[in-house]
């Protein structure tokens, strides 16, 4: 927690919004899209999925395959509990519905789907995008299968393994965007970057989950920077978002969102 903390006063120390921002491409998303302050009507559905998450007391029997959660380390937990400590927020759910529109991304993968609330948003941003999402743990799979199937989600093809094994056998495609949210762990983290480059076009968008969760994922958000493929990034501090666009000079921002 200490270095979360010493992260996120670093972070505003160095953060700008749009008047920091001279790269045109960077300018019009974080003033379109981050910024854009429009109450959508797809906001009520992502609210309602989310609480009744909330109220959820059905109970699973979690297996971890990443660092698990900071804040309790048993095994069978409450849908609510899970929606509460672990489930995306409703300010990033609606970024993601941002997003999702303002790119219109089609092809797109995720990996950790937990109870669904990231998939759900980035359907709603695109109704026609095909999702593919993997989770890990068995029973939480199977749960929140059910549930998209309850809420009438198409075009979702969520995937149980090891993260490692389901990308070694996923079809060969290029994805629009790429969600990494799962298994925050530095070595983790850069095998699936790597071994997920081939799927990158130029205009895909690589988006990974609390880059500063601990100082190995932290460093592995540093590598990924430099990487010669990566062109842009931006820190938003709880996301680093990933470009590969080959017209744009490379290029760090770090924005307050």
């Amino acid at each position: 927690m200490l270095f979360q903390i010493s992260k996120y006063i670093q972070f505003l120390l160095k953060s700008t919004n749009e008047h920091g921002v001279h790269s045109p491409f960077v300018y019009n998303l974080v003033t379109k899209c981050f910024y854009n302050q429009t109450d959508y009507e797809a906001y009520k559905n992502i609210y309602t999925y989310k609480k009744q998450l909330l109220e959820n007391k059905t109970k699973i029997a979690v297996t971890d395959l990443g660092v698990g959660s900071l804040v309790t380390k048993e095994n069978q937990r409450f849908v609510s509990e899970i929606a509460k400590n672990a489930g995306t927020t409703n300010k990033r759910a609606k970024l993601l519905y941002k997003l999702t529109s303002y790119f219109n991304f089609e092809n797109i993968l995720e990996l950790g789907t937990s109870l669904g609330i990231a998939t759900h948003a980035m359907r709603l941003g695109n109704p026609k995008s095909k999702i593919t999402t993997i989770e890990g743990c068995p029973n939480i799979s199977a749960f929140t299968k059910a549930n998209f199937e309850n809420h009438y989600l198409e075009n979702i093809n969520l995937i149980t393994g090891n993260f490692n094994d389901v990308i070694k056998n996923l079809p060969p495609k290029t994805y629009d965007l790429i969600f990494f949210d799962g298994n925050h762990q530095k070595d983790a983290t850069l095998n699936y970057f790597e071994s997920l480059l081939q799927t990158a076009h130029n205009d895909s968008v690589f988006i990974f989950d609390d880059i500063y969760w601990s100082e190995g994922m932290t460093e592995a958000w540093e590598t990924i920077k430099q990487h010669p493929k990566v062109t842009v990034t931006i820190d938003t501090f709880f996301w680093g978002f990933v470009f590969f666009r080959k017209e744009q000079v490379k290029e760090h921002f770090a924005i307050r969102i």
